[in-house]
């Protein structure tokens, strides 16, 4: 039995190594998240501990990514910040999913006078630019975690909604659904062991899109000062404020820029490699390759 597992271990392994994008994306995600748990009992002081005779320092051994305006650890603040970024992001990702998955199978599985509202209000929210959806929903709901979360979850379930529309459109004309529907399956039935079940790989690669461009958003709002309002450590706003000292101290916008683009980054590499892992004929082709 131990030699069994043993060996389902070492093919799970050799599995993944062939798909270096996930390893690399996963891992860069994983150390976010471990900083964001773990990180706060290790950086060297608060992320609002304010010493003003050390305001603007370039990094050095005490900070190792320098000091901002008010001489509060850069590299504190950037990891407290992270909790709130992969906050927002796990959230809204969740959130958007839990609307736009439902909204699309519906569309897509029942169509009619439902299926055509439903997809007239998904084309509608999909008019507007996804950063400009994003403000004028923050905009209505006011600065803050939660006013952030609906802006995010506002643009972004109506292109998982008109994904999940497309693939389940695709799906429905399979022969195994229509024997399911012939044999007098229930729609639920139907949904989540025959249409959804073979859907799910898509949208699984769409989200982990999504929820990069997520951390972007969110960012983006906290530079506008839509955000998470100061003097919460906050990716966005951190950026915003080191743009005042850009010349002075560049070393605030160009840790934080890094930071920023580095999560993207895992989450782009993340959906890239599930969508090797999922699709049947690009697996194919990696392991002839290989």
């Amino acid at each position: 039995m131990d030699k069994k597992i043993i060996v389902r271990h070492r093919w799970s392994i050799h599995i993944l190594m062939r798909y270096k994008s996930v390893l690399i994306g996963g891992t860069i995600l994983l150390i976010y998240i471990l900083l964001a748990i773990f990180g706060p009992l290790i950086v060297p002081q608060g992320p609002d501990e304010q010493n003003l005779f050390s305001a603007l320092q370039p990094p050095s051994r005490r900070h190792p990514l320098g000091t901002d305006e008010l001489g509060r650890d850069l590299l504190s603040r950037l990891i407290h910040g992270g909790r709130y970024s992969l906050l927002v992001t796990l959230i809204s990702a969740v959130l958007a999913s839990l609307i736009g998955v439902p909204m699309g199978l519906i569309a897509g599985y029942k169509g009619g006078v439902l299926g055509n509202l439903i997809i007239r209000i998904i084309d509608f929210a999909l008019t507007f630019p996804t950063l400009v959806l994003a403000i004028i929903v923050a905009t209505i709901f006011g600065m803050g975690l939660r006013g952030l979360v609906f802006a995010i979850v506002a643009s972004f379930f109506p292109p998982i909604a008109r994904l999940t529309y497309i693939v389940t459109l695709s799906i429905c004309q399979k022969d195994f659904v229509l024997a399911a529907q012939a044999l007098g399956a229930g729609n639920l039935r139907i949904l989540m062991h025959h249409v959804f079940r073979n859907i799910a790989g898509p949208i699984l690669v769409e989200i982990s899109l999504r929820a990069g461009q997520a951390v972007l958003v969110a960012t983006s709002l906290g530079f506008l000062g839509l955000g998470v309002s100061p003097p919460t450590p906050e990716w966005g706003t951190i950026m915003s404020r080191g743009m005042n000292f850009l010349f002075v101290a560049p070393h605030i916008v160009i840790a934080t820029g890094m930071l920023i683009s580095l999560s993207i980054l895992g989450f782009n590499l993340l959906a890239d490699g599930l969508r090797d892992m999922l699709d049947p004929r690009m697996r194919r082709l990696i392991w002839k390759l290989k």
